[in-house]
């Protein structure tokens, strides 16, 4: 008779050669909550990675020093690119700054973005087109310089990060709502012309991992964004979530490389939700 122990799982080894060894990723809003969780994951399988901010210099610095550590493990590097997502000239020019320190750009993860909640009585013009700008035009000049760039090359990846509010919507946040749902339409369209776009130009091949576009959708989860919830209101949110509590950024982090992985090429124009079960 055979006895089995319970025990716990022995740590897997890490493999000789990282799943994103070589790749170069740029990821906006990326020293910080989620962006910054995804950031230390593309690191951490490999990748060479750059960071974008828009304001706290010393704060990037000391975010970049830190992912070195884990980039020159696997002989990749690390790097923060001050802009304004808001600015479609900014946005050109981080990702061509990404490109021109590091060679190269594989991975765009569209992660910057901003809250201004009111009702929409006192809501203000300024409330809603700066919100529009940087959560979803933003991701589209960005995706718009980076997939020139990955055309060329015949493969890449775009990954835009939503919010469960852009499919449920929420009071107080119309404007961050509709930025939101609308990079659901913009992943969608992206997969399609980025497939298009690579047809055309005699760079697909059956074989190839070629040029994908998907969105990864969190639910509440605890941020610095999230932090200033009183405890009561936290309490009721949880309360609604059937996984009973918020999520960590890390749990949000773990989607992005596995659509980044070779072997998830046949993946594109998806939503990818991480919510606890919040919009079943």
């Amino acid at each position: 008779m055979t006895n089995i122990l319970e025990t716990e799982p022995l740590p897997s080894a890490e493999p000789a050669t990282p799943k994103l060894a070589g790749r170069v990723a740029f990821v906006t809003g990326g020293t910080r909550g989620i962006g910054a969780a995804i950031a230390r994951s593309l690191a951490n399988h490999g990748a060479t990675v750059g960071v974008g901010y828009s304001r706290n210099r010393d704060s990037a610095d000391e975010f970049v020093a830190d992912l070195l550590g884990t980039t020159r493990r696997h002989r990749a590097a690390a790097s923060a690119h001050r802009g304004n997502v808001g600015s479609a000239a900014d946005c050109r020019r981080t990702v061509a700054e990404v490109i021109d320190t590091h060679g190269r750009l594989d991975i765009l993860v569209n992660n910057a973005g901003i809250t201004i909640d009111k009702t929409m009585a006192a809501m203000t013009e300024d409330d809603w087109y700066n919100i529009l700008a940087v959560n979803l035009s933003g991701a589209f000049f960005l995706s718009q310089t980076a997939l020139e760039h990955m055309v060329s090359r015949g493969t890449g990846l775009i990954v835009n990060v939503s919010s469960v509010v852009g499919k449920t919507g929420n009071i107080g946040q119309a404007n961050y709502a509709a930025s939101k749902s609308g990079l659901f339409g913009l992943t969608k369209t992206l997969a399609k012309k980025a497939a298009y776009m690579l047809a055309k130009s005699g760079m697909r091949s059956d074989d190839g991992i070629g040029i994908t576009v998907n969105t990864v959708t969190p639910g509440l989860i605890t941020t610095e964004m999230t932090a200033a919830i009183p405890e009561k209101v936290m309490e009721k949110l949880t309360s609604q979530i059937p996984v009973g509590r918020a999520g960590r950024p890390e749990e949000v982090a773990r989607v992005v490389p596995f659509l980044a992985a070779d072997a998830s090429s046949y993946i594109t124009g998806q939503v990818w939700s991480v919510n606890g079960g919040m919009d079943m």
